[in-house]
């Protein structure tokens, strides 16, 4: 699988995303996505599943050493003392050493960012975490972390579909060498019944969720982590990568973006998002 470059990380570009699934059906499907190809799963505490998702690693054929493995540290355990803990946690519940990516899952305006980054940083030098970054944080945030970290921050995770621009951070995360890490991609179902959508998907013989993480892949710096919990959607999201857009597609993709939208999920009032 071809990997994005951010900074010293090398993120494979398409993940296994597992936010929603819990339970036997976490670990079936990591293990499945695994043995089908995918070399990159995201995961979360505030998920409740990284003990599911450790034993979908465990089952799965594949050395850890080859899966880049991402988790991210819930706001209410973003105080210094807290997110070691956590992670701690987390890596017990992971069954494993050090994750690939820790993340800050969402801003904490009510703690300070430099205390937090500043453990973010101590948990990275320990070794429990090789790389380091954050979700959901908008661009002047994401230079204010970037600035305060002495770890090198390689992506920031944030919603990203052809409904939802993200040009502003796009640019910011371009211009510091980080990655955009795409979660909802396929948008929720909303994408289903495009009608640009379903004209490019016909001429490719593709599907209408491969097309969309196809445009996601031909961008630079950018990477994605669809979730599903079916096989089918599973190993159908995978073959994305073997869909090439032409210029013409991917502007007329790009011209689903609807102004002003910030999101289904970004409605923290505490927040200044980038509306593009």
């Amino acid at each position: 699988m071809r990997t994005v470059t951010a900074r010293d990380a090398a993120i494979p570009v398409l993940g296994f995303g597992t936010w929603q699934i819990h339970g036997k059906a976490a670990q079936d499907a990591v293990a499945y996505a695994l043995a089908e190809g995918y070399r990159h799963v995201d995961t979360a505490q505030d998920y409740d599943n990284e003990e599911w998702v450790g034993a979908g690693l465990r089952a799965a054929a594949v050395g850890r050493d080859e899966i880049f493995l991402t988790t991210k540290v819930r706001p209410d355990r973003f105080r210094p003392d807290d997110l070691r803990a956590s992670v701690t946690e987390s890596l017990r519940k992971l069954d494993t050493d050090y994750v690939d990516l820790l993340l800050l899952h969402w801003p904490a305006p009510e703690v300070p960012l430099p205390d937090t980054i500043g453990a973010l940083t101590e948990v990275v030098e320990a070794g429990q975490a090789r790389h380091a970054g954050v979700s959901n944080f908008p661009s002047a945030l994401l230079a204010e972390a970037d600035n305060l970290s002495a770890a090198p921050l390689v992506t920031d995770q944030v919603e990203y579909h052809p409904y939802l621009p993200q040009t502003t951070l796009l640019r910011a995360v371009r211009e510091r060498g980080m990655a955009l890490t795409a979660y909802s991609p396929l948008a929720r179902g909303e994408l289903q019944n495009d009608p640009v959508l379903t004209e490019i998907a016909a001429s490719h013989d593709a599907t209408i969720g491969q097309i969309a993480l196809a445009w996601l892949l031909h961008q630079d710096s950018v990477v994605a982590i669809p979730k599903s919990a079916t096989r089918e959607r599973i190993s159908e999201n995978l073959a994305s990568q073997l869909v090439t857009l032409s210029e013409e597609d991917m502007t007329r993709i790009h011209s689903l973006a609807r102004p002003n939208n910030t999101g289904r999920l970004l409605t923290d009032d505490a927040v200044a998002w980038d509306v593009d």
